[in-house]
């Protein structure tokens, strides 16, 4: 995680964004803080990258790589606002026991388009990562990867519209795919939890679920019960300060699988 110590809105690359309006810095602050505290109390170790003055986003860890069998698949990202995160995350990785970090040539903004199950990584295109990543990403991690096209803007990362439940069952949105991507989940995942439009209107399905519990947006409020209702346990987070920049629990959290 990364303290958002610089956050702010200053610009626009995602519909969530309004530098008119911009956001709250100390509120912000605060929200993430008691995200860091929930996992925490979950018993999950928690380890924090420091932030870097004029990297308003780097608040959103999960998109600063991909980490799988303790290989990690560096970002490089789409925009030039955030060109920089990219080595910041791959030098943090270098110099905390990750020795192998390839330097991706394709565009990909880590773990924003790539969500790692137990057989399957799920990889979204669309708005951002760029589909030659993903035949990269497979290459260096020896793990089969399934391409999801995202076709609402909303949703420009694979994480504002799907999340892992556990390693072999997901939920997301249906409205955020393509019909053939959307044909892809019902084929791979018959059981999902389907979120309606207005869980996904609040980043609901910017979940982070631990196999058990389930960090996730408490405006999500149908999406919560129904979780709920399937034997997860909620744990409602409030970040709607960093929803201004179109994040939520998930973009916060980038998860070292060693």
């Amino acid at each position: 995680m990364c303290r958002p110590e610089h956050f702010a809105v200053t610009y626009a690359i995602n519909p969530w964004m309004d530098p008119v309006a911009g956001a709250d810095a100390g509120k912000a602050v605060e929200q993430w803080e008691a995200l860091r505290a929930a996992y925490r109390s979950l018993g999950h170790a928690v380890s924090l990258i420091d932030p870097i003055e004029g990297l308003p986003d780097m608040v959103f860890a999960a998109n600063g790589a991909l980490v799988v069998g303790g290989r990690v698949y560096g970002a490089k990202f789409t925009y030039p606002e955030r060109y920089a995160e990219g080595p910041a995350y791959a030098k943090w990785m270098l110099e905390n026991g990750f020795s192998e970090v390839l330097e991706a040539e394709h565009t990909n903004e880590g773990e924003g388009d790539f969500l790692t199950l137990d057989r399957v990584i799920l990889a979204g295109t669309g708005f951002r990562t760029d589909i030659a990543a993903h035949q990269e990403a497979q290459e260096f991690l020896g793990r089969p990867v399934v391409t999801l096209r995202l076709v609402d803007p909303r949703f420009y990362h694979l994480d504002t519209a799907l999340f892992p439940l556990g390693g072999d069952n997901v939920a997301y949105y249906p409205g955020a795919f393509s019909p053939g991507s959307r044909a892809v989940l019902e084929r791979l995942f018959p059981e999902a939890i389907l979120a309606g439009a207005q869980d996904a209107a609040v980043l609901g399905l910017n979940a982070v679920c631990d196999g058990r519990n389930v960090v996730i947006n408490a405006e999500a409020v149908e999406l919560i019960e129904t979780l709920r209702g399937r034997g997860y346990e909620p744990v409602p987070i409030d970040l709607s300060e960093l929803r201004k920049a179109g994040g939520g629990p998930k973009c916060c959290t980038l998860e070292l699988r060693s």
